[in-house]
């Protein structure tokens, strides 16, 4: 029962001891008061009772046969349905080491016998006035807990729109362009769902990294803004030197993209796509750029970007060059494991090579 529910009725208190005359009498009379009382004569019907219907409060005997009150309680806060519910203990002992030991276990209150009545329903109301005020406090931060969450997905939204946009003003000064920064996005979330299935990267590739590649993904060749127009939109195939200067992209990339990491650090997106545009073009012999980095030193990111880059590069038609077939693609990438691509990825690759099709051909330009 809720605390709300049953303020709106009477507050239900769990009265617990072993001797009848004691029972009866204290559940007596908070009846007479306007509570709603249920008498249980020892402590494992006490929990079983408390596990059914849990009430507003518990008043507890501490020296009661095969289970303590000291235990019950313990019990009572051990478990997460429970925990919460206020424990007045309520017995003849008066030491104060056994009224330590009742606040040590978990109770709020402790009242010795014999009693005043009209002490015992004082606590009890302090005690369910201060669970009454802790649920309201409770349901105030749920729901400031929703408004948080609601206005940083909308700001998180807002940023991932103009990343996008970004990403797409880059891509829009190739001849190109068209659906290419969609399919990637698609591409590389569906190859790191095939990773995640796998013991080598569980761990590390979970649906928050799947959904912070799928935003980061277009930013592989933002760093193409500064490429002169003459080499990005040259229609031939680039001499050794002009594929230099192209080259240069991934840093020039990652450099616009750290300016941004500097004001606002910590950002997820923006790490990744950091490590995306500086080296999806790296391989895992080492024989990439910019910094022939090998193996695993290439961010796992990067290198699922590699095959899907490489991927979508093969399909797409070029002024230099036909496009490549799915499976003429699929054997190119098959035939370079070891050498550009992550061994384990491109088995993954190799498993979902139909989807990789189908998301081509459902997304074409």
């Amino acid at each position: 029962m809720s605390l709300s529910a049953s303020y709106a009725a009477k507050p239900d208190i769990l009265v617990v001891d072993d001797t009848p005359a004691n029972l009866h009498l204290l559940a007596g009379m908070l009846k007479n008061r306007g509570y709603k009382t249920r008498p249980v004569p020892n402590g494992m019907l006490a929990l079983q009772a408390a596990l059914s219907d849990p009430p507003d409060l518990i008043l507890l005997d501490v020296n009661m046969p095969e289970m303590s009150g000291y235990e019950v309680c313990q019990s009572l806060k051990a478990d997460d349905k429970l925990k919460d519910i206020p424990v007045i203990f309520i017995s003849a002992l008066n030491e104060l080491l056994d009224k330590v030991k009742a606040f040590s276990v978990g109770g709020v209150d402790y009242i010795t016998k014999p009693f005043q009545f009209d002490e015992v329903q004082a606590r009890v109301d302090a005690q369910l006035k201060i669970r009454r005020l802790q649920e309201e406090l409770e349901r105030h931060n749920r729901q400031l807990g929703k408004l948080v969450q609601a206005q940083v997905k909308k700001i998180s939204d807002t940023q991932v729109a103009m990343i996008f946009a970004l990403a797409k003003l880059a891509e829009s000064r190739d001849d190109d362009s068209g659906m290419h920064l969609e399919r990637v996005q698609a591409l590389c979330r569906k190859l790191a769902e095939g990773l995640a299935q796998r013991p080598r990267f569980g761990r590390q590739v979970d649906a928050s990294f799947i959904e912070t590649i799928f935003h980061a993904s277009p930013l592989h060749d933002v760093g193409k803004v500064g490429i002169p127009d003459k080499i990005v939109l040259k229609p031939g195939k680039l001499t050794p030197e002009e594929f230099e200067v192209m080259k240069t992209h991934c840093v020039l990339g990652a450099e616009k993209l750290e300016a941004v990491q500097r004001k606002y650090p910590g950002n997820a997106l923006l790490d990744m796509g950091i490590a995306i545009a500086k080296f999806h073009h790296e391989k895992w012999n080492g024989q990439g750029y910019p910094q022939g980095l090998a193996g695993e030193a290439i961010p796992l990111s990067a290198r699922i970007m590699a095959v899907v880059d490489v991927y979508e590069n093969l399909r797409a038609k070029r002024p230099y060059k036909a496009a490549f077939s799915h499976e003429e693609s699929v054997e190119i990438i098959a035939t370079s494991s070891g050498s550009h691509f992550d061994p384990d990825l491109v088995k993954v690759f190799m498993e979902i090579k139909d989807d990789f099709q189908r998301i081509r051909d459902a997304m074409k330009d």
